[in-house]
C-alpha cells in the first residue's frame, strides 16, 4: 500500500471514529467520488467517458428514506438526491481532476435543479467521506466559482448511504431495448440523446464553460 493510500485511509478511520456516515464502499483497488449533478443517466454517461474511471453507479442519496425507490424519490419528500457514485483508479485519473469535470458539466449556479429537470432531486451536490476529500471538493468550488465570476451555489455535503438506482437505470444510455416516446418506439440509447438534447444539457454547459465543459462536445 502506497504512502498516499495510508494517509487517506487514516483519515477515513478518523473520520468513522467521529460518527460519520460512509457510502457503498467501491471496489477493492479503487477510489470513488460521490457527486449529484442532475439526471444520473447523464452524469453516468459523462463519467463513463473518462480515462480511468472504472465504472459509474446511478443511485440515490443524501435524503432520510431507507432504501428509497425512484418513485419516491422522484415524487420528492425524501430529500433524496439522483446521484452517482464514481469509482476510478487513482493511478489513472486523480480526484481533483473529477472534481474539475464536475463542477464543468453542471450548472453551479442553479439552486433548483438543473437544466429542464426542476425539484429537490435534481439538485447538485458534492458528497464527501473525510476531511481530506472536503478540502479537496471545496477547493474546486472556489476554483470553479473565480473561473465563472459568480456564487457556485453547489454545496459539498457529508456522505450518507448511498442506494444503487434500480437496474433499469444503470447504462440507460447505451441501451438497445425499446421505450415509448413521444416520437414513437425508440431503443434507449436513442431516447436518451433526443432527451440530453431537448433539456439544454449541453448547450447551457458550453454557455457557461466554453470549451471547458468537456462533456458538451464528446
Amino acid at each position: 500500500m502506497n504512502t498516499i493510500r495510508l494517509r487517506r485511509l487514516a483519515a477515513a478511520l478518523t473520520f468513522a471514529s467521529a460518527g460519520w456516515l460512509f457510502a457503498t464502499p467501491a471496489q477493492a483497488g479503487t477510489d470513488q467520488l460521490v457527486v449529484a449533478g442532475g439526471c444520473f443517466w447523464c452524469v453516468e454517461s459523462d463519467f463513463e467517458s473518462v480515462p480511468g474511471v472504472t465504472e459509474v453507479i446511478s443511485g440515490y442519496t443524501g435524503g432520510h428514506t431507507e432504501n428509497p425507490t425512484y418513485k419516491q424519490v422522484s415524487g420528492g419528500g425524501t430529500g433524496h438526491y439522483e446521484a452517482v457514485q464514481i469509482r476510478y483508479d487513482p493511478a489513472q485519473v486523480s480526484e481533483e481532476k473529477l472534481m474539475y469535470l464536475f463542477f464543468r458539466s453542471i450548472d453551479p449556479t442553479d439552486a433548483g435543479g438543473q437544466f429542464c429537470d426542476r425539484g429537490e432531486s435534481y439538485r447538485t451536490a458534492v458528497f464527501v467521506h473525510s476531511p481530506e476529500e472536503r478540502a479537496l471538493a471545496e477547493a474546486a468550488k472556489l476554483e470553479a466559482q473565480k473561473a465563472l465570476g459568480k456564487p457556485v451555489v453547489t454545496p459539498i455535503l457529508t456522505a450518507t448511504p448511498f442506494t444503487p438506482a434500480e437496474a433499469y437505470h444503470q447504462d440507460y444510455y447505451k441501451k438497445d431495448d425499446t421505450v415509448l416516446t413521444r416520437r414513437g418506439l425508440k431503443s434507449k440509447a436513442e431516447a436518451y440523446k433526443f432527451y440530453r438534447q431537448a433539456c439544454g444539457r449541453d448547450a447551457r454547459a458550453t454557455e457557461l464553460w466554453g470549451n471547458e465543459a468537456v462533456f458538451a462536445h464528446h
